[in-house]
């Protein structure tokens, strides 16, 4: 998870009010930060990505005050009209189709606020914007921009002076040349026009989401700022440009607007929600008899506005709150408002007690005796990308099961089988010794008609000079014989993945369960390894288990 440096003196500048390094220290983790270094002068913190606000001092000072009681309630985003706009042009709809944007002007950066910001814009970009695919930020000096801009496409021909550089480069040699074009050009496809901004003297702004123009380079000297935002979802754009908005407020910065206009783009709302929150969801949840005002206390140290309306508490959120999304989110607040420390645990009242169920001591088994045979347990995502899955395993996709508006980029598949994850394990560590010996339970995914199955499947992978397929089938009879004193046996087949003449079906009584052998060449090389693979994957629901 993301780290930030947090130097005391400075911190203590920003509470607004006397607070020893102590008291700071014993505070932080009750934000939800956990402390992963402490000097004399600055502790390290790791912040959870869902807190985006979190990405500087000034998010986490802000936190802190709540909670020390210095400052308590939503902090207000004042946001003055301002006479700034941006001409959003159709052409953007195919390759980016949205902009927002503000400026903030007279205020003062030092270096370590120029700091602070860029860290905050790449833990941005990592967190809401998925490194940059769905959102990107633009910092610039304000002062060097001529009004109106126009957000609009180009050739690649198009040429202009990137940040950090002194001379002129095309779009292509950009994308081509260098280190951030070669990492981010893939956002772009292979659309022949890119998107850009210009202003109205035709200067380049930046080239979204690659590169800013070195013309709009910002320093100490920098008095104002364009912040503008560009992204393929609306409501993206504009949290993102919620938690940089309060940022700047929080730095010193007057903030203005900027009128965006054309190709369903307009100006951006940055406006404050509402949730309503029942008094006895709180104390049911929390175990608590708290009153109403006591609950709205707690909400307001959390850096939220609320007021009571009968047995219910209004409750407002800013908009750089994206973590918020419903009334649980809400209870814990109130818990961290009242003080994780001063809630007393208690034995839950229960007429059974707890022990592990049935499948969860069949897979201990499975693990255990896996364990002994020499093989280390690996543990892969459900959700994984089709590369691997079907094409470098040259498995058949035609019942592929994606998913929609998946929030892991690049993995949008749910996996059918286990063996292609623990072979890809096998790819990234081509430099360990060997042999290599993986085994993995979990579950896999099927789909019959419209219902989606789950299953859970035991698979293994052996990898060193000598494997072989009797080796392989030595390690599954083992398990199930020692394990479960269920006899298995193969039967000669063909399979994808596998070598012709050296597969066989798994069988046990007299159903097909499974399927072993020796990994084909060809997906030895299409995961560039460089030594032999065998490995089997058996369906261990309805065998081992129901």
């Amino acid at each position: 998870m993301p780290v930030v440096t947090l130097y005391f003196n400075r911190l203590q500048k920003l509470l607004g009010k006397k607070t020893s390094q102590k008291k700071i220290i014993s505070t932080i983790p009750f934000i939800g930060l956990d402390i992963e270094e402490q000097t004399k002068d600055h502790i390290s913190v790791e912040y959870s990505p869902n807190r985006p606000d979190y990405s500087t001092d000034y998010g986490i000072a802000s936190s802190l005050q709540g909670l020390l009681g210095i400052k308590t309630g939503m902090p207000k985003l004042k946001i003055k009209k301002g006479k700034y706009s941006i001409k959003v042009d159709p052409s953007v709809r195919k390759v980016r189709p949205f902009i927002t944007s503000v400026v903030a002007k007279n205020g003062k950066l030092a270096n370590e606020t120029i700091r602070q910001l860029i860290a905050m814009q790449e833990d941005l970009h990592n967190g809401i914007g998925r490194r940059r695919k769905k959102t990107s930020i633009g910092i610039h000096d304000l002062d060097k921009i001529k009004f109106p801009l126009t957000y609009t496409t180009v050739s690649k021909d198009h040429k202009f002076i990137p940040l950090t550089s002194s001379s002129e480069m095309s779009i292509s040699e950009i994308l081509q040349k260098t280190d951030v074009g070669t990492k981010y050009g893939n956002i772009l496809g292979n659309s022949q026009k890119v998107p850009i901004i210009l202003d109205s003297i035709g200067n380049t702004i930046s080239f979204p989401p690659i590169i800013n123009s070195n013309l709009t380079t910002v320093s100490k000297t920098t008095r104002n700022l364009l912040v503008e935002i560009t992204a393929v979802d609306k409501n993206a754009a504009e949290d993102t440009l919620a938690v940089v908005t309060h940022t700047l407020q929080n730095a010193g910065f007057s903030i203005f607007s900027t009128k965006i206009s054309g190709a369903n783009n307009s100006t951006p709302s940055l406006n404050s929600r509402r949730i309503i929150l029942e008094v006895d969801l709180v104390n049911k949840i929390l175990g608590l008899d708290l009153s109403s005002p006591t609950i709205i206390s707690s909400l307001r140290k959390s850096r939220l506005d609320a007021k009571s309306q009968g047995n219910k508490i209004i409750c407002t959120i800013p908009r750089y709150r994206t973590d918020i999304f419903g009334t649980m989110d809400l209870v814990e607040e109130v818990a961290l408002g009242f003080g994780i420390q001063n809630l007393e645990p208690t034995i839950p009242h229960s007429v059974s007690t707890g022990q592990k169920n049935k499948i969860t001591k069949a897979l201990d088994s499975v693990s255990a005796i896996m364990v002994g045979l020499g093989y280390f347990e690996a543990m892969n995502f459900g959700l994984v990308s089709k590369e691997v899955q079907y094409d470098l395993t040259k498995r058949n996709s035609s019942k592929m099961i994606s998913v929609d508006d998946s929030k892991s980029q690049g993995h949008t598949i749910l996996r059918d089988a286990i063996l292609p994850g623990l072979i890809d394990a096998l790819s990234r560590n081509i430099h360990e010794t060997y042999p290599q010996k993986l085994f993995e339970t979990g579950v896999v995914f099927s789909k019959v008609s419209n219902e989606i199955r789950e299953e859970i499947h035991l698979a293994c992978v052996c990898a060193y000079n000598s494997v072989s397929f009797s080796e392989v089938k030595s390690i599954l009879q083992s398990v199930f014989k020692t394990g479960f004193g269920l006899q298995c046996t193969t039967q000669m087949t063909s399979a994808p993945m596998f070598s012709e003449g050296r597969t066989a079906t798994i069988i046990i009584n007299n159903k097909t369960v499974g399927v072993i052998g020796e990994i084909s060449k060809e997906v030895i090389d299409s995961f560039k390894l460089r030594i032999p693979v065998g490995g089997f994957e058996v369906k261990l629901t309805g065998l081992i288990f129901d």
